[in-house]
């Protein structure tokens, strides 16, 4: 091999890509891939009517505490704080494949029929696993990358959005149309990929950038690329199935395609590590010299990661608890890392847990009763599965272009990202009035709309959580955020959709309660739930003006300065480190000696 080519068949060489910050994001975006499940609840709620006699209240009372384990990550977010990355993915393994297989069990008379307390226990233990994923994925990658935070965080909940047609083509392929079976798809897919990527997905030390201007980012964009070529997959063959009839030999070649695109990314993380071996292989033949810093303390103490040692209690950030409701009361400016009481009694995250509670709530309800909404106007069950892939698909749209737009919007016209959340909202009461008047064949549009919007509402959330009250907290902070979507939902989706359907079902079958397959048919069976979905989500948008107003002044200036280096600092950082994922090679001389002593620093700047 010639002087200065790199050779990328090497054990250093593949060691040096899985221990790489870009690897941190691929091993999230297949963590991410297989996080979606609870959005395919409605592929089989009706299993779970018919075969244990279940009516819509209760359907619905399952969905909230589907919802509730799903959202409420306070104890994954708290368990981040004090253990390693992997405890996090490993702990979440677990209670996915045992939550789910006892449903599985339950549904294929496997053993008794459970009662609805412990079903809901079950579905609720399985589904708040994947904030155990999503805390060890999410606030690995926001860490690693924080001045991409609203591309990082787009990127990896796009893929959560594109998780339920992810599901749904490979449920094909390994157990065919069997809703049952999906079930266990659900059980063991997201453990096996969590144990996979258990000792790649951790905090790195993170180096501030020297040369003021923007983060390289051109490693994100091929990612999306890689992602739109993957939900374009999707979208055809959703198309391409509702007009042809697929063997089961068929949707095996087709999972296998979507399988490769899938794992594609894999391809972008060996490139750049590629880049950056040769870079590094380039400068050390013409090495600079420059001034080496003793670094003042060491940032990891052993196998916790890197940023999570800290001393401060994370509910009230140090004083004791004597000074607790002192300092809870009076916060550092926006920006700055808060406390965990200090941000939950704040007037901003008083505002999310209402937009939260409104917004999510809304689409949450929809997306869970699509298959029911889809039955009563009469539409057949190949296009109830289309509504539910649909969903998937524009849920993936949504979180990717709110992540990537919203951040543009900020950098380029300094908009406020809660102002991008308002619009959101607004948009979100057309698909509900789109369910609530039942137009002839209005239901695509709505599963359009209802999936866009529920999706971008999540980095949306997530990013603001980030820039309002700081990163040290932030694995605790945005599981609190989205804690309180649950109650919406089970206002709205029990309490409101499901016992107004009841009651109109009811009232058809003479009287009769409808379990079962005794189901409400016409428009009138969702009418006024959704109408006054319509009403609060509205109320939910105006709400959300506080927020824009208060975080004004903060968004206009730069709310990334913290993460760069003071221009006198950084005249004397060397003219050879590249802030693009490269290594810095640092060289020091010492006057007087004759000996030049080089060291070379394995940093993954980006």
């Amino acid at each position: 091999m010639a002087r200065g080519e790199v050779s990328m068949c090497t054990p250093a060489f593949a060691s040096r890509v899985v221990k790489s910050r870009w690897f941190v994001v691929y091993a999230s975006i297949i963590v991410m891939a297989a996080s979606g499940s609870t959005y395919i609840f409605a592929l089989y709620s009706k299993v779970l009517r018919s075969k244990l006699g279940y009516n819509q209240e209760t359907l619905n009372k399952l969905s909230f505490f589907k919802d509730l384990g799903t959202n409420v990550g306070i104890i994954s977010g708290l368990v981040q704080q004090v253990a390693p990355t992997w405890v996090v993915l490993l702990i979440g393994a677990g209670m996915n494949l045992a939550g789910y297989l006892m449903i599985y069990l339950a549904l294929t008379g496997r053993t008794a029929p459970p009662p609805v307390w412990l079903m809901c226990f079950y579905i609720c233990f399985g589904a708040n696993a994947l904030t155990f994923s999503n805390t060890g994925a999410l606030v690995a990658c926001v860490k690693n990358f924080p001045e991409s935070r609203g591309i990082v965080i787009g990127l990896l909940k796009a893929f959560v959005g594109l998780s339920g047609a992810i599901y749904t083509q490979l449920y094909l392929a390994i157990y065919g149309d069997d809703a049952a079976s999906l079930v266990l798809l659900v059980a063991w897919l997201p453990a096996a990929f969590n144990i996979f990527t258990v000792y790649t997905i951790r905090v790195l030390p993170y180096a501030r950038r020297s040369d003021g201007g923007k983060p390289y980012n051109t490693p994100f964009y091929h990612f999306l690329y890689l992602s739109l070529a993957l939900a374009s997959y999707l979208l055809v063959m959703i198309v391409v199935e509702k007009q042809v009839q697929f063997s089961h030999a068929a949707y095996v070649v087709t999972s296998t395609a979507l399988l490769i695109i899938l794992f594609s990314p894999v391809g972008v993380v060996v490139r750049e590590e590629y880049k950056a071996v040769s870079q590094l292989e380039e400068s050390l033949q013409n090495p600079p010299a420059i001034a080496v810093e003793e670094p003042k303390a060491s940032s990891a103490d052993g196998g916790k990661d890197s940023d999570e040692s800290s001393s401060s209690p994370p509910l009230c950030g140090g004083g004791g608890m004597g000074g607790c409701l002192t300092n809870m009361f009076k916060p550092p400016a926006l920006g700055e890392d808060y406390s965990i009481m200090q941000a939950l009694v704040s007037v901003e995250m008083l505002v999310l847990f209402v937009i939260s509670v409104f917004g999510i709530g809304g689409t949450l309800t929809a997306i869970d009763n699509m298959a029911q909404i889809g039955q009563s106007l009469g539409y057949p069950a190949k296009s109830i599965n289309t509504f539910v892939s649909l969903i998937s698909i524009w849920n993936y749209a949504g979180r990717a272009g709110a992540g990537y737009i919203s951040e543009f919007l900020l950098a380029r016209y300094r908009m406020p990202r809660p102002l991008v959340l308002t619009a959101v909202l607004l948009v979100s009461c057309i698909g509900h009035l789109f369910i609530a008047f039942g137009v002839s064949q209005s239901l695509y549009a709505a599963s359009v709309i209802i999936g866009f919007c529920f999706g971008a509402q999540w980095p949306l959330l997530f990013a603001i959580i980030s820039e309002v009250f700081g990163l040290k907290y932030y694995s605790s902070l945005f599981n609190f955020g989205s804690a309180a979507s649950p109650a919406g939902a089970y206002v709205l989706n029990v309490i409101i959709t499901g016992r107004m359907y009841d009651a109109e079902a009811t009232r058809q079958h003479g009287g009769v309660a409808a379990v079962g397959d005794k189901i409400c048919k016409g428009v009138v069976c969702f009418k006024r739930p959704f109408l006054i979905i319509t009403g609060v989500t509205f109320a939910g948008a105006l709400v959300s003006l506080v927020l824009v107003w208060r975080t004004r002044n903060f968004y206009r200036g730069d709310i990334y300065a913290k993460f760069k280096v003071a221009p006198a600092a950084a005249s004397e950082s060397s003219e050879g480190s590249r802030a693009d994922g490269n290594n810095v090679e640092m060289v020091e001389e010492t006057e007087g000696k004759s000996k030049s002593k080089k060291e070379v620093v394995n940093q993954d700047l980006y």
